[in-house]
C-alpha cells in the first residue's frame, strides 16, 4: 500500500520558501487561526502532565515521591485539556510536544494549544515534528543562548502551517496511525531478535567471567548469594581495590549537535549501552568553554553510566576503542582508570554481566533522590571475582572470539532498524506536506484501534535516544 501512494494532481505555490509547493486545494493557515491560547490555572488535583521527544504528553510518574514536594508551586501549573497540543518552549524546535492524552497540570514552562473546530491536533502535532518545520521553529524562537532559545506563544500564532481540508487531515492521522504500527511492529520484531542475541552473548561472558575456561579445575564458594562458585585461585575484591582512579565529567552548556572541526563535544548519558561506547551520543559545546584536559575522554578509556533516563541502562560500561571526535566527560559519566595488575578488556566483560547487574540494581534502588542514579561509594564497593592476569587475558580474548558473530548479528539489526527509523521520517514528513496523497489508502484501511501499541512499553534502546532530552520542569 505504502509503494503505491502517489503525489496529488494539481499543486500551488504555498508562498513559504520551507514548504514549497501544497496541493491545490489545501490552503496555508497561521498557527494563531488554527489554535488559541489557554491559560488557565487553580486547578491543583488533576494529574501532571510532561513532554517527552520520544512519546509526546504523558502523565507523570513521581517514581514514590510526593506530589507537593515535587511540585514547587502548583498555583502556576497550567490546565490542558484532553486533546489539546502542549509544547516545551525551550524544546519545541527539537520536537518536545504532543497531544494531551488527558486532561492535567503542564509546567508553566509549556505552552497550551488548544485546536479550534475542524482541526485534527495530532495532524499539526506531526507536521510540527517535521525536519524543515522544526528548522521554522528554532528561527522563530528567542533567546541570549542558541540552545535555550524560547519560542513562546507571540512567535508560535504567527508562523503559517499547511492546512488540508478537515476530512483529509483525518485520512491522514489515520493513515500515519497505521503506517506507523505496521513499522513499528518491524522494529520490535528486530529489537526482540537483538534481544535473543545479547541474551546469548550473556550466558557465554558469565559463565567466562565466573568459571574461566577450565572445565576441570576446582571451585570454591564464595559465600555471595549473587556470585556463586568461582575458581580455587580466583580472588573476590572490591573495585576501590583495582582502581588508580574514578574521574567525574562536568555538565555545561551545549548544543544538540555534534562536534566539528576544532570544536569539542561533552558525552551525553547515553554514550555506553551494554559493552558499546557510542561516541556520537555527544552535543557540541561552545567554542568559548574551557577545556579541562584531566576529562578529555582517550581511546582505552573504560566508561561508565552513572545516570540515564532508564535505571536498566544506569551502571552500563563500555570501552572506547576508537575515537572520531575530540570529548570530554560529562557529570553523568564515571571514567574508571584500572591499576597495572587488572585487565580492562576483562573488568569490561565482568561488568557487563549479571553479578554486575545485580548489585547496580541493588545501588539504585536505595539511592536517595534521583532512582537512576549510580553513587560513586557504591560503585566503588561492588565485589568481583578477579583471575590472575595473564588469565584475564586470555578469558577476554576468549570472548571476543565467541561472541564477534553474534555483534555482526546485532548491528546488522541495529543498521535495519535505523534505515525503517529514517524511512518513517521521510514517509511522515511527505504525507504531511502533501507530497504524497493517502486518502484513498485511508479509506481502505480496516477498522481497526491503530493506536494499539500506544499503550506497549517504550524499547530501552528507545529510551536510550532521548535520555538526555527529557523534559524534567514538570
Amino acid at each position: 500500500m505504502i509503494a503505491n501512494l502517489k503525489p496529488y494532481a494539481q499543486y500551488k505555490d504555498s508562498g513559504l520558501p520551507w514548504l514549497g509547493q501544497v496541493p491545490a486545494h489545501w490552503r496555508v493557515m497561521r498557527n494563531g487561526s488554527l489554535f488559541g491560547q489557554r491559560s488557565q490555572t487553580g486547578y491543583a488535583e488533576l494529574p501532571i502532565l510532561e513532554v517527552s521527544l520520544k512519546t509526546g504528553v504523558q502523565v507523570r510518574s513521581f517514581g514514590g515521591a510526593k506530589r507537593k514536594q515535587v511540585m514547587s508551586d502548583f498555583g502556576k501549573y497550567k490546565r490542558a485539556v484532553k486533546g489539546d497540543l502542549a509544547y516545551n518552549t525551550m524544546r519545541m524546535w527539537q520536537g518536545a510536544l504532543g497531544i494531551c492524552p488527558v486532561d492535567g497540570l503542564v509546567s508553566p514552562a509549556y505552552v497550551v494549544a488548544r485546536p479550534y473546530p475542524d482541526v485534527e491536533p495530532q495532524y499539526f502535532a506531526a507536521l510540527f515534528r517535521t525536519g524543515d518545520y522544526m528548522v521554522e521553529i528554532d528561527a522563530a524562537s528567542r533567546g541570549i543562548v542558541k540552545d535555550r532559545n524560547r519560542l513562546y506563544w507571540d512567535q508560535f500564532k504567527q508562523m503559517r502551517s499547511p492546512c488540508p481540508p478537515p476530512a483529509e487531515q483525518a485520512a491522514i492521522v489515520r493513515f500515519l496511525d497505521w503506517a506507523n504500527g505496521k513499522l513499528e511492529r518491524t522494529i520490535r520484531a528486530k529489537r526482540k531478535a537483538i534481544t535473543l542475541q545479547t541474551e546469548q552473548k550473556q550466558v557465554i561472558i558469565h559463565r567466562a567471567v565466573t568459571k574461566g575456561l577450565d572445565t576441570s579445575v576446582k571451585l570454591k564458594p564464595t559465600g555471595i548469594s549473587w556470585l556463586g562458585d568461582i575458581p580455587t585461585h580466583w580472588e573476590v575484591r572490591r573495585l576501590r581495590t583495582m582502581v588508580r582512579s574514578i574521574d567525574q565529567g562536568v555538565s555545561p552548556l551545549a548544543v544538540g549537535f555534534l562536534a566539528d572541526g576544532d570544536s569539542w563535544g561533552v558525552l551525553k548519558s547515553g554514550c555506553v549501552n551494554r559493552g558499546v561506547f557510542r561516541e556520537t551520543e555527544h552535543k557540541r559545546l561552545a567554542t568559548d568553554f574551557a577545556i579541562d584536559p584531566a576529562i578529555a575522554v582517550s581511546v582505552g578509556d573504560v566508561l561508565i553510566s552513572r545516570a540515564c533516563g532508564s535505571p536498566s541502562l544506569v551502571g552500563s560500561v563500555g570501552r572506547v576503542k576508537s575515537l572520531r571526535y575530540r570529548l570530554i566527560l560529562s557529570d553523568k559519566t564515571f571514567r574508571a582508570s584500572f591499576t597495572g595488575s587488572v585487565n580492562p578488556d576483562f573488568m569490561v566483560y565482568a561488568m557487563n554481566c549479571r553479578y554486575y547487574r545485580h548489585q547496580v540494581e541493588q545501588a539504585i534502588s536505595g539511592a536517595e533522590g534521583m532512582a537512576n542514579n549510580l553513587p560513586l561509594s557504591s560503585l566503588k564497593d561492588f565485589r568481583f571475582a578477579l583471575p590472575p592476569m595473564v588469565e584475564a587475558s586470555a578469558i577476554a580474548n576468549h570472548i571476543d572470539a565467541e561472541t564477534s558473530a553474534i555483534d555482526r548479528r546485532v548491528e546488522r539489526l541495529e543498521a535495519e532498524i535505523q534505515l525503517l527509523r529514517e524511512y518513517r521520517t521521510r514517509l511522515i514528513a511527505e504525507v504531511v506536506t502533501g507530497r504524497l496523497d493517502v486518502r484513498n489508502a485511508a479509506a481502505s484501511l480496516p477498522e481497526v484501534n491503530q493506536r494499539a501499541l500506544a499503550d506497549e512499553p517504550i524499547d530501552e534502546a528507545d529510551e536510550l535516544d532521548t535520555a538526555d532530552e527529557e523534559e524534567t520542569e514538570a
